[in-house]
C-alpha cells in the first residue's frame, strides 16, 4: 500500500478527473478498501477541499466547488498546456495580459524543479496576424457578464456603441439599450462577439463585446431559441462572408492551376481544391469582388485556366490591363527640389 501522502494525492487527482467517483471504484483505483477511502476522504476535507458524498447503489464521492480555491494538482502535461496558454493569452483581445503573466508566475513557482526546468526553456512568442489596425482590448468582466447570461439563459440588456454613433434627438434622448437573448459568445479574427436574438428587432444579430456595456440586473429567463442552420461555426462564417444572408461569398469562381493540389490547399483556407493530376488541380474559392478574387488566385505563380464565371474572366482582364500599365508607364519625374 502506498504511503498515505502519495495516495491523498492520488485520490485528489481522480477526484479532479471526473465529477462523480462511485467507492468501489475509487478504491479499485487506488487498491486500498472502501474504509481507506473514506478515512482519505475525511482527511482532504480537514485540507479544505469540499468533497461531498452521494448515495445511491453506486454511491461516492464529489469534488465541488468551494467558497475559496483549494490547491490544485497538475501532471506534467496539464502544466506545460497551462504555460503554453498562459504565454498564449496576449492574442485572445480578452484584457486578461497582465493578469495571465502573474498566473504563470505563480504557477512556476509551486514547480519542482525538474518541470521548472522543461517551462523556463519553452518561450511561445504570440504573434497576432497582421491587420491594418490593432484588435479591440475587451474588458474581462465585460466577457465574464456575457458568458454568465448565455450559461444562465437570462435576457441581457446593454449600451452599445456602434461604429458611428449616432446624435440624441430634439429631447436629447439617446438611444434605448438593446435587449437581446445571448445565445453563444464567440471569437473571430481576434475579436470577440456576442450572438444573440435581438427582442426588439426579432432578428438574429452579432455584437462586437468591445461595444457593449452591460447593464443590471439581467432579465427573466429564456427558452433558446435554434441557431439558424443549427451550428454556432456556420453561422458566425455566413455573417461574416455573404452579405446576402446566404452563408455564401458574393464572389465564387473555379479555375485549373498548374499546380499539385497539396501545393494549393496548404494556402487555401476556406476553398476547394481536387486533384486533377501530378501537378494539376481544380481550385473554387469566393472572395468579396471579383477583382478580389482574381488577385487572390493570381498569388500562385503557375498557369490558370478560368473554368467560370464570366464575371471572373473579366476581372483577370481588368487586372491585366492594369498591371501591364503600370509595368510599361514611365516613373514619374520628381519635381526639383527648392
Amino acid at each position: 500500500m502506498p504511503k498515505t501522502s502519495a495516495r491523498l494525492l492520488a485520490l485528489l487527482s481522480l477526484l479532479q478527473a471526473r465529477r462523480d467517483w462511485p467507492g468501489m471504484l475509487l478504491a479499485e483505483r487506488l487498491d486500498v478498501s472502501p474504509r481507506t477511502v473514506r478515512r482519505d476522504v475525511d482527511r482532504l476535507r480537514e485540507l479544505g477541499y469540499p468533497i461531498v458524498a452521494f448515495k445511491g447503489p453506486d454511491g461516492g464521492y464529489r469534488l465541488e466547488a468551494g467558497t475559496e480555491l483549494p490547491p490544485l494538482l497538475f501532471d506534467d502535461e496539464q502544466a506545460v498546456a497551462l504555460a503554453v496558454a498562459l504565454q498564449s493569452a496576449t492574442t485572445t483581445g480578452a484584457g486578461i495580459e497582465e493578469a495571465a503573466a502573474r498566473a504563470l508566475t505563480t504557477v512556476r513557482q509551486v514547480m519542482p524543479a525538474r518541470l521548472r526546468h522543461r517551462i523556463d526553456t519553452l518561450h511561445v512568442t504570440a504573434v497576432e496576424q497582421p491587420a491594418t489596425r490593432p484588435g479591440p482590448q475587451v474588458d474581462s468582466s465585460v466577457l465574464m457578464a456575457l458568458s454568465a447570461a448565455v450559461h444562465a439563459r437570462e435576457v441581457l440588456r446593454f449600451d452599445y456603441t456602434p461604429a458611428s454613433p449616432p446624435e440624441a434627438d430634439d429631447n436629447g434622448v439617446q438611444t434605448p439599450p438593446r435587449r437581446v437573448q445571448p445565445h453563444h459568445l464567440v471569437t473571430w479574427g481576434g475579436r470577440w462577439y456576442l450572438i444573440a436574438w435581438d427582442l426588439d428587432r426579432e432578428d438574429w444579430r452579432t455584437f462586437r463585446a468591445d461595444r457593449i456595456t452591460p447593464r443590471t440586473p439581467n432579465g427573466p429567463r429564456f427558452t433558446p431559441r435554434e441557431l439558424p442552420g443549427g451550428d454556432v461555426a456556420a453561422f458566425v462564417t455566413s455573417k461574416f462572408q455573404g452579405s446576402d444572408g446566404s452563408g455564401d461569398w458574393p464572389c465564387r469562381g473555379e479555375v485549373i492551376l498548374d499546380l499539385p493540389a497539396a501545393a494549393v490547399s496548404r494556402y487555401t483556407r476556406d476553398g476547394v481544391v481536387e486533384e486533377l493530376g501530378p501537378d494539376r488541380c481544380r481550385l473554387v474559392l469566393g472572395s468579396w469582388s471579383w477583382p478580389g478574387l482574381a488577385a487572390t488566385i493570381g498569388r500562385f505563380d503557375a498557369d490558370i485556366e478560368v473554368v467560370g464565371p464570366a464575371e471572373l474572366k473579366d476581372a483577370f482582364a481588368h487586372l491585366a490591363r492594369r498591371y501591364a500599365k503600370a509595368a510599361t508607364d514611365a516613373p514619374a519625374t520628381p519635381p526639383p527640389i527648392r
